[in-house]
């Protein structure tokens, strides 16, 4: 997870950036990257996912910054995907894919009552720097899906 930039929206445009591998052991992350196919194409190679079919939570503990991948259990049913074991359901069925944290002052900007979006890049194997996942996305090797944020 990443606070930055992202270059095909412009510097301008700071935000939280999260990247999923396709290929990763974690059943969450595997599962969050089958839902990206829900997408629908905007910018190329920039897809968006509808609200009610994932999207993303913010939550703040004292430095650190929370984010959290979540589905409705009804699109893991139309999907026919089970939730991972580890998975728990919350408030009116959506259940957590994942989260991940990192320590930054960083407040997501909020819009007529939205918190900022977060961008979501799928790539396959690991990434060692920001700079190598940017190189996938303009290799053609990865996407970014953007997500609303609840």
């Amino acid at each position: 997870m990443w606070i930055t930039a992202v270059p095909p929206f412009g510097p301008e445009d700071i935000g939280v950036l999260l990247s999923v591998d396709t290929g990763s052991a974690d059943p969450g992350e595997r599962l969050a990257c089958r839902l990206l196919d829900r997408g629908h194409e905007g910018e190329e190679g920039v897809f968006y996912l509808l609200p009610f079919d994932l999207a993303a939570r913010y939550s703040r503990t004292g430095d650190r910054l929370a984010v959290t991948l979540v589905a409705p259990r009804s699109v893991l049913d139309e999907e026919g995907a089970e939730a991972p074991r580890s998975a728990a359901e919350g408030e009116e069925g959506w259940v957590t894919l994942l989260r991940r944290e990192l320590v930054t002052d960083f407040e997501p900007a909020e819009q007529d009552g939205g918190k900022q979006a977060v961008l979501l890049i799928d790539h396959l194997g690991p990434v060692g720097s920001l700079d190598e996942l940017f190189a996938r996305f303009e290799d053609g090797e990865s996407g970014i899906a953007v997500l609303n944020a609840q």
